[in-house]
């Protein structure tokens, strides 16, 4: 078992910050991509940024620029620093990764969700 757990959400007003991070635990050989997706009300799940293990980032096009996703290996803990947040960008965010296992099996996990609210 893989457990992700994210912290970092909050209310924040238009144009502010926020950093997301995400921890892995669990029985983990490996951890290949790790990612970003949020889910707003009433809205499908979408991907927001994408990281390999050697550091190649992915974003979507509604947050180039703004946002930046990072990883620490030693840690297994993704970020995603979130800034100029618009009203847009409210949504609760999943952290997700994919890896093998220690009983070399495959994951592929998700955190909980933690809210962003973009609000004045």
């Amino acid at each position: 078992q893989v457990q992700l757990v994210e912290s970092g959400g909050g209310l924040v007003q238009p144009g502010g910050s926020l950093r997301l991070s995400c921890a892995a635990s669990g029985n983990i050989f490996s951890i290949n991509a790790m990612g970003w997706y949020r889910q707003a009300p009433g809205k499908q799940r979408e991907l927001v940024a994408t990281i390999t293990s050697r550091g190649t980032a992915d974003y979507a096009n509604s947050v180039k620029g703004r946002f930046t996703i990072s990883r620490d290996n030693g840690k297994n803990t993704v970020y995603l620093q979130m800034n100029s947040l618009k009203p847009e960008d409210t949504a609760v965010y999943y952290c997700n990764a994919g890896g093998v296992q220690t009983t070399a099996t495959s994951f592929r996990s998700w955190g909980q969700g933690t809210q962003v609210t973009v609000s004045s």
